[in-house]
């Protein structure tokens, strides 16, 4: 499999790992969030979702689903993928972006056919202005903004360069 092939096409982000439950379907781990949302539907919630990579033999990719309770921590899921190393740093991290967004248009279809479609979407992205990312950084955020998400980078990103990152080495 290639790196042009649409995420949805390879299958990915169909299971889950949870800190908490362990290993979820996608309609488990979305149970789980709603859950989550349901406990306290008083405050205030956004939906994070960031995919980090880590290059080796083979690339692992890791896209984590962030539930945050805003002001008082939140729930997290993530799933991983393992594709042939290929491709230099711009090709990963629009791999990276293209697996988030593809990623979150899943999600927020069940979130609009469960009666969340105001439920805030951002996608965290590995990329920042002081690093070597920093030349694509314009094109990832107008990838993200143009498929309807907010897109937050480095430092703000956490989803991707903490919870993803946590779980891709």
């Amino acid at each position: 499999m290639d790196w042009q092939t649409p995420p949805e096409e390879n299958g990915l982000h169909r299971d889950f790992i949870s800190p908490t439950f362990g290993r979820l379907t996608l309609d488990e781990m979305f149970g789980r969030a709603v859950e989550y949302i349901y406990s306290d539907p008083s405050r205030k919630y956004n939906l994070i979702i960031g995919t980090d990579s880590f290059v080796n033999t083979e690339t692992l990719f890791v896209s984590a689903v962030v539930i945050h309770r805003v002001g008082n921590g939140g729930r997290y899921f993530y799933s991983r993928n393992r594709r042939k190393k290929t491709g230099g740093m711009r090709h990963r991290l629009l791999y990276e972006a293209t697996m988030s967004i593809e990623l979150a248009t899943i999600i927020r279809t069940k979130l609009n056919e469960n009666g969340f479609k105001k439920l805030p979407v951002e996608i965290h992205l590995d990329v920042g202005g002081n690093g070597a990312s920093r030349e694509i950084i314009r094109e990832v955020v107008g990838m993200v903004t143009g498929s309807g998400y907010a897109a937050r980078t480095k430092p703000d990103s956490f989803g991707a360069t903490k919870v993803a990152d946590r779980h891709s080495k």
